[in-house]
């Protein structure tokens, strides 16, 4: 079930869409395939929103730096210097994050109003990123499937093919607080992460290149403890790329009940605690947990590659399962 949920200042219609299967319902956006609620019963039976989102389109259009639910790419995460070196050229990208590239660029997947269609469960949303668009080398077809099984898990499906050697890194950039609206900071839920290693930042965010050992550091939650705050890094996890989703995180909000679990194909995971998170929201209201190929790969030949070449396919699997612990 579609509606109309805003026009773009260039007379670009933007539809939201609805899903409900199982006891979870989930809002989504053609604008940025933004993620805009997600409804699940908590240990009572009361349903509620657990993820930041915008109750209209001039709220995401305003507030566009949080990537509040987004769809974002060609490259998830940063890119040192906004630039990268491939097959012996050297791409320069917008340096949005200053020196870095930021989620694709000024403008990325998270701000293209995208094609969708209806599919069994779910929806198939896609565009054609153009051979240049934010400095990216390729025409990239891509596609993304949301869709919702019969546990009522939401599960997103990332496909794409390219006409010239380039990169991809595509995740959903939603922030949970399983408390729902008004629940206050989202540092109190516990946060269980199959990850041994974690990949240590400068002071611009990007990797060292190191993969440190967790243990004995304040990045171990291999045993569930409680967010906290301060997070902004990419986890290695234990499992590597996998050809089917295998889980990896466990989210679990002790006052609700509500618990998230978080299976993905990517060998990484984003833990952001929205420490500067602003108006209307606060710091530390939401926590992203952001399945994706390890930040500023394009520069770091040691890490898993997220190159995509004529002929290959890339391909990431998501899925956000819901429960409640009584």
């Amino acid at each position: 079930m579609s509606e109309h949920f805003g026009t773009l200042s260039d007379g670009t219609p933007v539809h939201r869409w609805t899903l409900e299967r199982a006891g979870t319902r989930v809002r989504v956006l053609s604008y940025g395939g933004i993620v805009q609620s997600v409804e699940v019963p908590d240990r009572d039976g009361f349903a509620a929103n657990v993820v930041l989102g915008f109750a209209d389109l001039a709220g995401y259009l305003a507030h566009p730096e949080p990537y509040l639910g987004a769809l974002v790419g060609r490259y998830a995460n940063r890119i040192a210097h906004a630039r990268f070196p491939l097959d012996g050229l050297t791409y320069a990208l917008a340096p949005n994050n200053d020196p870095n590239s930021l989620h694709g660029g000024e403008r990325g997947f998270d701000k293209r109003v995208w094609e969708v269609e209806p599919v069994a469960h779910g929806l198939r949303l896609s565009r054609v990123s153009p051979h240049g668009e934010e400095g990216f080398p390729g025409r990239l077809e891509v596609t993304a499937t949301y869709t919702l099984d019969a546990s009522g898990a939401l599960r997103f499906v990332y496909e794409a093919v390219t006409d010239a050697p380039t990169v991809v890194n595509l995740t959903n950039h939603s922030y949970f607080n399983l408390g729902g609206p008004g629940a206050g900071s989202a540092g109190g839920h516990e946060l269980r992460l199959a990850a041994s290693r974690y990949t240590p930042v400068d002071a611009d965010l990007i990797p060292t290149g190191d993969l440190a050992e967790v243990a004995d550091t304040r990045f171990d939650f291999r045993t569930a403890r409680k967010v906290g705050s301060d997070y902004d890094h990419n986890f290695v996890l234990d499992k590597g790329v996998t050809d089917a989703p295998a889980e990896v995180a466990e989210l679990h909000d002790p006052a609700s009940g509500r618990v998230l679990t978080v299976a993905t194909t990517e060998p990484g995971l984003q833990l952001y605690t929205a420490d500067h998170l602003g108006e209307p929201f606060s710091p530390g209201e939401g926590v992203a947990l952001e399945t994706q190929h390890f930040p500023d790969s394009p520069n770091r030949p040691e890490f898993p590659s997220t190159e995509l070449r004529p002929g290959g396919v890339y391909r990431s699997e998501t899925v956000y399962g819901f429960g409640v612990r009584r």
